[in-house]
Parts: structure tokens; sequence; C-alpha cells
């Protein structure tokens, strides 16, 4: 049985202006589980204007307790319901129901916290000059947001902004991957459940037509995007043109560094989940493991024995570890890199093709997939996969680390594995990422703020710096003097 689903627009749920819609495959058994709408460009505009409205008429005129009743409601509600939204996550794109359970939880804590900042977006009074003037710099929304989010974590991206945007006070529009929007819809449905007024919380659903016609209008106010760098310029060249301001995360090549006075077994497990973790399909992935040379023969020895234990299986059973590629064209892709890799010369390990086995033959399963001796310049560890494929490179000491580490145009996140804690914070300092785990690696709280440099993107989400992103200071001068100035005669 299927669901059928339809657009939220104006406190409404309807279908596409013209009836279009697109199915939701499984990627485990390759069944439709779901229809969703394709909205027209007519339906964004109303999206837009529902905004808008929205925003002049009720949103901005809320309190900042008023906005984190609500927040907190879709928390509790989301609690709730959190059994049934990770399976559906699940089967929407294949992440393993271990991991969509967690991000449940993780979501509605994140509700909580920025409900928590509503209050507490704190302006200044600056001291000036003019003994007889007050000056006020206040902190206020943008108005109407536009939030394009990604496929392979779906609510955990749109909690990255969504209720930092709404604890600010804007007005949202979602825009979720065509390839995973049921469970953006189904959170559409909570805000509406908790009691946010029509126009505040949007979804509309499509290919990249649909979020070129959102984050190309010149009506909204700020573009919060998820994906890859090459959408990310477009859109940015499109905001750019309408002086629209932008928040990217853009995805990573991140290096995951292991030196030889590490803890072996943690640093072993740390690149284990810093890959396989997500099936590999997350902007964090440590896809690059540099290993030092004293013991780089036995992690890649390591690893290989390790990887080859991974269970994989139907994604909702909590035995299984690793889960399918999220849709086809990301099946193709991966294969396509590590067919790349054996041509360029780099050693296989572990793994190298679809993931054979009961269970397995309707799925886009791909083998844990390791490759040795891997030159910094190859594409496998160049490009962005996203997916289960791990580049284990040699290095002799610290400056090599360090310059094999940047030598990428991205600068997302990173890892560091030593018991020497000189040497940690040297390489923390050294790395150009935005995320740098020492000892540890995919770890996040709401509380940390999580952003790229370089091609990884711009601007920060959680944290009061993802509060930060969706408010912009308004300065007021008051004069009480009482004093008939000539106009000619103010200074500056």
């Amino acid at each position: 049985m299927t669901t059928t689903y339809q657009l939220f627009i104006d406190g409404r749920w309807r279908p596409a202006s013209d009836g279009a819609t697109l199915p939701a495959i499984n990627p485990y058994n390759q069944e439709v589980h779901a229809t969703i709408p394709v909205a027209t460009a007519a339906d964004v505009e109303e999206a837009i204007q529902a905004a808008r409205r929205a925003f002049d008429q009720t949103w901005s005129k809320t309190t900042p307790g008023e906005r984190a009743k609500l927040l907190n409601k879709v928390a509790d509600l989301l609690d709730a319901d959190a059994s049934r939204m990770a399976l559906l996550e699940t089967t929407d794109n294949g992440k393993v129901i271990r991991e969509t359970s967690s991000q449940m939880g993780y979501a509605a804590r994140i509700f909580r916290y920025y409900a928590a900042w509503a209050d507490k977006m704190h302006g200044d009074v600056i001291p000036l000059d003019q003994k007889d003037t007050l000056d006020l710099a206040i902190k206020v929304p943008y108005g109407v947001v536009a939030c394009v989010t990604a496929w392979n974590s779906p609510v955990a991206i749109l909690t990255n902004t969504l209720p930092a945007a709404l604890a600010a006070g804007n007005c949202v529009i979602l825009k979720p991957s065509e390839h995973a929007s049921t469970t953006t819809l189904e959170m559409a449905r909570l805000c509406e459940a908790a009691g946010f007024p029509a126009g505040v919380v949007q979804v509309v659903t499509g290919a990249g037509e649909v979020g070129a016609a959102l984050t190309g209008s010149t009506l909204v106010d700020k573009i919060s995007f998820t994906g890859s760098p090459g959408v990310g310029r477009l859109i940015a060249a499109k905001a750019g043109a309408n002086l629209k301001p932008v928040t990217m995360e853009l995805g990573g090549k991140s290096p995951n560094i292991v030196f030889d006075d590490a803890d072996f077994d943690r640093a072993l497990i740390g690149a284990l989940a810093g890959i396989f973790g997500a099936t590999g399909q997350t902007c964090i992935a440590g896809s690059r493991l540099l290993v030092q040379r004293g013991i780089y023969d036995r992690m890649v020895e390591g690893l290989a024995a390790r990887a080859k234990q991974i269970v994989m299986g139907d994604p909702r059973d909590p035995a299984t570890e690793m889960g399918t590629a999220a849709n086809e064209p990301q099946f193709a892709k991966i294969l396509s890199f590590i067919e790349a890799a054996k041509g360029d010369g780099a050693r296989l390990v572990a793994g190298g093709g679809r993931a054979e086995g009961p269970g397995l033959d309707k799925g886009f399963f791909i083998e844990p997939t390791i490759f040795a001796d891997v030159r910094n310049g190859m594409k496998v560890a160049a490009e962005e996969i996203f997916g289960p494929v791990l580049s284990i490179i040699p290095f002799a000491d610290e400056d090599e680390a360090v310059a094999i580490a940047n030598d990428t145009p991205y600068g997302l996140a990173s890892g560091v594995w030593s018991e020497n804690i000189s040497r940690c914070l040297r390489m923390m300092r050294s790395i150009q990422s935005g995320v740098v785990w020492v000892n540890t690696y995919r770890v996040a709280a709401p509380q940390a703020p999580f952003g790229g440099m370089k091609d990884s993107g711009f601007g920060r989400v959680r944290g009061e710096a993802g509060i930060q992103e969706f408010m912009q200071t308004k300065n007021v001068f008051i004069d009480f003097s009482g004093d008939k100035r000539d106009p000619f005669s103010m200074k500056f």
C-alpha cells in the first residue's frame, strides 16, 4: 500500500496545480511506498506569497515565548511519533533503523534547544558621543526563508535550520530532495498539529526546477542550502543577483588522521564509523584515512578484516549495521568511483563492488570498500563519493599529514588520533576544516556550531551561531534631548 502525499501551502494540503507526481522508491526492495507531488512554479509562488502574508500579518507579531511554546510542542509530537518517523525515513532512503531512530530523538532535542533560545537573542545598548541620544542594536528576523535540504538525512538536516529560523521569527518554506521527501512532509504535519499559523511552515516538493523557482525568487529574504558544491554555486549565483544572503553546507572530503602513538583499537573503530556509518552517505564521512607509516600495514589489515564483518541487510532490522545507497543514481555513482580507483592503481583490500547474498539481491547494496596505497591526487581521494569507500593514505610526519589533509578544495570536517595532546593541538590549528574531532569521530551536539570552510560552504548551523544565521541587526537612534536642531549642523 502506498501513501499519497500533497503539498503543504498556506495551511492547506493539496496536490500540485497540474496534478504531477513522482514515486518514492524503497532502495532496499525497489517497491514504491509513496507518491510525492511535483510543485509547479505557480505553486512555489503561492507558497512564497503565503509566507510573506504570514510574516507581515501574524508571525512577526508573535512573542518569543509564543514561538518557544510551539517549538516545544513539535518536539513533544516528534518524540511521540519517533518510531514511525524513523521507519519511514529508513524506508525512504535506506539508512539503518538504529541511526534514523537516534536522529529522531536528536531532532526533538534541537527543537527544544532553539525553543530555549527564542527569548534570549538580546540586543545591545551602545554608548554614544551624543549624550542625549540612546542607541539600540536589536536582532530582527529576515522574514521569508527558503531551506533546501538533502536526501541522506532529511530530518536531521531539516532540524539544523527549521527550528532556528522559526525561533528567530522567520517563516520557512522547505524544499526536500525529490529522492527523500516523505519525512519532511510528515514534519510539516507535526508543525500543523502543534498550532503554527498558516503560511509559517510550508513544504514544496519536486526536483531541481522547484528549488530553482524558490531560491531564485526576489521575495525570499534568506536561503539555506545543503547539497553539492555544483548546485550550491548555482544557488549562490542567483542569490547574489538578487542580493540575498545564503548559508551553505556543501559536502567534504574529510581527512581522518591516525598517528602511530594513537590508541590503535579506538582509532580503528573511529575509522570504520567515520566512513561506513550511514553507508558513507554523509558530508562528514572520513573518506580519506591518513595513517602514519609506523602502524600503516597493521591498520590496513585490521580495517580490511573488520570491514568484511559488517552486517548488511534489511535497513529496518536493528541488527543491520550498513544499509543501501539511497537511490539508483547514487548507487551507480559510487560503483563508478570504485572502478576508477581500480584503474588508477589503488590497492583494493576489501569490497570493491555490489554486495551479494541473502536478502541483498533487490537492494542498492555496495560492499564496504577499502583501497590502500592511495595517492591524494587519485580521483577516489580527490572527489566526494558519498558512499562506503575508504581511501587509506600513508604519511611520515605531522608536516606531511597537514599537507595531505589540506590538499583538497573541501574543508568541512577532520579527525586526529594521538595520545600526544601537544600534537593534537598543533594539528587542530593547522587543519583547514570547520570541525575537528580529536580521538573521536562523527560526534554532534545541538549546542556545538557546525559548518565548513573553502568549498564546503559558509555559515553555521546549530549552537548560538545557528540562530544568528537567521537574524540581522537593526540599529535604532533615539534622541531624547527635546532640542530643535538645525538639520545641516548634524555631526557624523
